[in-house]
């Protein structure tokens, strides 16, 4: 028996690192897992040429949580960039610890994890793989959930969620990755009273302002160059910014804006992706 479990990247809204506080829609990019059992150890299978440790504590974690003396097999597949900014890290995380904890609550007749703790088993896994700094709740829940959600990281809250606003999404990637464990966090912070001010804006509904006004301020902080999020903005775009900690910029854009922002981000060197809001979230296949 195999499961299978597709979770969505996301993009950012507010940066979590400065202040403790953030928020990020889902994108309709993915990461799918698909586990089943073996009979002892961990074994894990990646379509991509990445460091495996995220996978196998995803897996060790759901293992200790059951405490169920069995092996998995986890494998992996996505077309959402790593080291992007757009929380491929939560993706996996999500899709893994979900998956995996459904395959052993049906084949050993146990109670499946509630959505709750699949999501804190995840960000667990992803802070003790040291992918991130915060935990990036916020990322998490997004992709776990779908649509949008502004959180506190540090309590582990969500302040609120809900459907994002159908439109489309560019994707801007530099020849470059980024980790966001590497970042430089006191740099980041010199910067919080900025990022509260985009807090606030996202508290009050202008999530496309929140993340125009964090995107610029995190550009500032990590040396990426905000004319990326200016021409987008020039070209029609409704909301750009820098999504995470980089190198990726996401513009929200109504279609037909569409071709003008491409045109306005061809003269920079890498890849333009076009996806969409995702408002479903973490889903078994």
């Amino acid at each position: 028996m195999k499961i299978k479990v597709r979770s969505p990247g996301s993009a950012t809204i507010i940066n979590a690192i400065a202040t403790g506080k953030g928020s990020a829609f889902a994108i309709q990019r993915h990461v799918t897992a698909e586990v089943e059992l073996i009979p002892e150890g961990i074994k894990c299978v990646c379509e991509e040429d990445i460091d495996t440790t995220l996978m196998r504590t995803c897996a060790k974690l759901v293992l200790e949580k059951y405490n169920i003396n069995t092996g998995l097999k986890v494998k992996t597949t996505s077309n959402l960039p790593v080291a992007s900014g757009l929380s491929s890290s939560s993706a996996t995380s999500n899709a893994i610890v979900m998956a995996a904890s459904e395959l052993i609550a049906e084949e050993f007749d146990l109670e499946p994890l509630k959505k709750w703790e699949i999501l804190n088993l995840g960000i667990e896994a992803s802070l003790k793989a040291g992918v991130t700094i915060t935990g990036a709740f916020d990322d998490a829940s997004a992709s776990f959930y779908g649509g949008f959600t502004i959180t506190d990281n540090l309590e582990r809250k969500i302040i609120k969620r809900g459907p994002m606003e159908n439109q489309k999404i560019l994707i801007y990637m530099p020849e470059r990755k980024s980790l966001t464990a590497e970042s430089n966090v006191k740099r980041m912070k010199i910067l919080a009273p900025l990022v509260e001010i985009a807090f606030k804006k996202a508290l009050e509904g202008d999530l496309y302002k929140a993340l125009t006004l964090n995107g610029i301020i995190y550009c500032a902080t990590l040396g990426f160059n905000p004319e990326v999020a200016v021409d987008a903005l020039e070209a029609g775009a409704i909301a750009a910014g820098l999504s995470g900690t980089g190198p990726a910029f996401v513009s929200i854009t109504k279609e037909e804006k569409q071709d003008d922002i491409i045109d306005a981000w061809s003269s920079y060197p890498g890849d333009i992706i076009i996806t969409s809001v995702d408002n479903q979230g973490t889903q078994f296949r």
